[in-house]
């Protein structure tokens, strides 16, 4: 029997229309292979770009009806929205100039030297698309980490056909998503199968475990991230699976930084935690504070600027009484205090908060660790410390995190009089995380070629980034040619560089 995939109002809980129905093992298999057919069509660099331009043109056509689609399914609003149909268009454009300069293939040539002991032989190196690349939609980002984001973006990039699953917070979002991009591909010349999308729980196993499914893409929770990541790992061949799974995101204030700016920094946290209603991956869910009058401010900022913020909507049901529940938990533990307390906002809503408790308690460990967990929502920890050895003791006992927060004095950033402690902070808290913020905050990740969105497990399951040009990177593999008649190489490998593109040719780099 079908099951019917609903699109659901979080600000009622009622379904709005049938969208879809859930996809069965024989459409998946379906859904794969014609991917599977496609990816010989995606070769061509200069079609890839057009592909990628086409796509986002064909978004921003449709961009009213999935705005409100959009908002409709996630309650997210109008404004972040646009923002994100704008970061989502960004980052496909940015893509296709990555494909047209071409130095993602990585392309080094060494001629053959009979000189060198032993011989060196003749070898060329560049990389090719893994193949079919399934990506899981995030329930936070209905745009930009989800059908048309940016692992969609970066394996067509890389020349990878892609099957999505969608997520069910936003699948009416995710079907017009798809339209726009099967669209694009047709537009250009290409299978408008190099990009399909399927519903439901078990397409999403199924999904991992086709044998034509060549490396998959997650950004969700630990538990279904951590699922899906074993399942890759468990097929007969193994594939790569680039998860996004969760994360603490933990800032440090030291002393003299609380006593410099104590209040900016608590409104400035205030804004950072209940930015989309705490729905981020980067929100800030741990904050080590000092103890005194210091950090008295700094709380008393910050409880100031959160009671201000109205209740608020989550994606689902599901997650609201999540959050709920989990707060209440909290807010029962020894020690811990609620200045302003989190939790039930009323119908369908919640209620921004956080809680406090001394570091000695979390470096200790036991029912207190439930502190250290994420908390999907508008929520932080605060936690006061007294000394270094305390801060050192919660650090400590942190998993991998996507960022690392830290917020020192003018003295202590500029390393003035010799104060080495703002160096020594940051060394410590780039052990834990993939992005460092000094004196900032981590929501907000900017699309740049610098960026990396990514740290150490559980953050992600790999050392890749899913945000930024290197993202690019996941969906390719290398392979070297010995010793290869010219006539039978690749363009890209040839001595004449008829492509144009950045190389490294016997062992000098050339633009």
């Amino acid at each position: 029997m079908a099951v019917p995939v609903w699109s659901v109002d979080p600000r009622t809980g009622k379904q709005r229309e049938q969208v879809a129905v859930e996809a069965t093992a024989e459409e998946v298999d379906a859904a794969v292979r014609a991917a599977a057919a496609a990816f010989p069509a995606l070769a061509d660099r200069e079609v890839r770009a057009r592909l990628l331009r086409t796509a986002a043109d064909f978004l921003e056509e449709a961009g009213p009806r999935i705005l409100e689609a959009a908002d409709a399914e996630t309650a997210l609003g109008p404004a972040r929205l646009t923002g994100e149909l704008g970061r989502t268009t960004y980052q496909l454009r940015a893509f296709a100039e990555i494909v047209e300069e071409g130095a993602f293939l990585d392309v080094i040539i060494d001629h053959a030297d009979a000189t060198l002991a032993p011989p060196r032989p003749d070898l060329r190196r560049y990389k090719i698309p893994l193949g079919v690349v399934a990506v899981y939609s995030a329930s936070n980002f209905p745009l930009a980490f989800s059908v048309p984001g940016g692992d969609t973006a970066s394996a067509l990039a890389a020349g990878c056909p892609v099957v999505v699953k969608a997520h069910p917070d936003h699948p009416a979002t995710s079907e017009l998503c798809a339209d726009a991009l099967r669209r694009a591909a047709v537009e250009v010349g290409l299978p408008a199968d190099v990009v399909s999308v399927v519903h439901g729980f078990q397409a999403g196993i199924d999904l991992v475990k086709h044998p034509l499914v060549s490396a998959a893409g997650f950004t969700g929770s630990v538990r279904g991230g951590r699922a899906l990541f074993d399942a890759a790992a468990a097929r007969p061949v193994p594939i790569p699976f680039h998860g996004e799974l969760g994360s603490l995101n933990p800032v440090v204030i030291t002393q003299a930084a609380a006593e410099e700016r104590a209040e900016q920094i608590g409104a400035g946290l205030a804004g950072s935690m209940t930015l989309g209603v705490g729905q981020f991956c980067v929100k800030p869910g741990l904050v080590l504070a000092p103890a005194g009058e210091a950090g008295d401010r700094l709380l008393k900022s910050l409880a100031a600027a959160v009671g201000d913020v109205a209740p608020g909507t989550l994606l689902d049901a599901r997650m609201r009484d999540n959050f709920i529940a989990g707060v209440r938990e909290l807010t029962t533990l020894p020690e811990v205090e609620a200045p302003v307390e989190p939790g039930d906002g009323g119908e369908h809503l919640v209620r921004a908060g956080f809680v406090s408790v001394p570091a000695a308690r979390l470096a200790e460990g036991g029912e207190h660790d439930a502190l250290l967990e994420e908390h999907f929502g508008p929520v932080t920890v605060v936690a006061r410390y007294g000394t270094a050895e305390e801060v050192e003791g919660v650090l400590g006992r942190l998993p991998g995190n996507l960022t690392a927060t830290a917020h020192l004095s003018e003295a202590e950033a500029s390393g003035g009089d010799g104060d080495a402690s703002g160096a020594e902070l940051l060394r410590r808290l780039t052990t834990l995380a993939g992005r460092v913020v000094v004196n900032g905050w981590p929501t907000g990740v900017a699309v740049a070629p610098a960026m990396h969105h990514g740290g150490p497990y559980p953050a992600t399951t790999s050392t890749s980034t899913s945000v930024g040009g290197t993202a690019i990177e996941r969906w390719l593999r290398p392979v070297v040619y010995q010793d290869a008649p010219e006539g039978l190489l690749p363009a890209e490998l040839r001595d004449g560089n008829p492509l144009g593109l950045p190389r490294r040719f016997n062992g000098r780099r050339e633009v």
